[in-house]
């Protein structure tokens, strides 16, 4: 198993996986959780990017191709979950439900929501990270040492994400009620811009596809 192959593989999920801009998100969409809640999130979300990541990474060529997916399909699907949450959170369509979070226990089925959607999929494992993945998993050619390697990659890729989310909770108590509103709408419109750049990605690539 070469070092090469493994810092590659490093660099590339910390690429996709985008520990710092996770963070706000992180912020943005526990508005109002407790502590507690909000390491439950993190732990959740992780667990889950983990699980698919590695689904994809022993499998996912092999069942899209069997389904005829394809991986430009997978961006436009991303993008417009993702917008479906922008929008959600620009027009404030949760201020009610976060106005109760600040006041009891969040619900286990909201924390498990919000864990797997958006924050496990598309955000970390979304088309880029699975994209990247199945890559990384068919560069290792089958060898059983080069995807161990490859899964402890992605497992500490994914710790990075964790320590980012803790670090999130200190910066949110610096924010304060007013800012965290705030940077909850400035997200949800970043969030549409990825969207629907993820979208057009997805459409270029069909374009691209159908040219050749």
């Amino acid at each position: 198993m070469e070092f090469e192959f493994l810092k590659t593989a490093l660099v590339t999920l910390l690429v996709t996986l985008d520990p710092p801009g996770l963070a706000p998100v992180f912020i943005a969409l526990t508005l109002g959780m407790t502590g507690a809640a909000k390491r439950e999130v993190a732990v959740r979300a992780c667990l889950i990017a983990f699980a698919i990541l590695a689904a994809f990474a022993f499998g996912g060529r092999a069942v899209m191709d069997a389904l005829g997916i394809s991986i430009p399909a997978f961006r436009i699907a991303g993008g417009l979950l993702l917008f479906y949450i922008a929008f959600d959170m620009v027009f404030a369509l949760r201020a009610e439900r976060r106005r109760e979070l600040a006041s009891e226990p969040a619900p286990i089925d909201h924390i498990r929501n919000v864990a797997a959607v958006p924050l496990a999929i598309p955000l970390m494992a979304g088309p880029a990270s699975i994209t990247a993945t199945m890559l990384l998993a068919g560069r290792a050619g089958g060898d059983p040492l080069a995807l161990a390697g490859l899964m402890a990659i992605v497992a500490l890729a994914i710790a990075v994400v964790f320590a980012v989310f803790l670090a999130a909770e200190r910066f949110s108590r610096w924010l304060g009620a007013t800012g965290a509103v705030v940077l909850s709408r400035m997200l949800g419109v970043v969030l549409a811009a990825l969207a629907v750049q993820f979208v057009i990605d997805g459409v270029l690539s069909v374009m691209r596809a159908g040219a050749g």
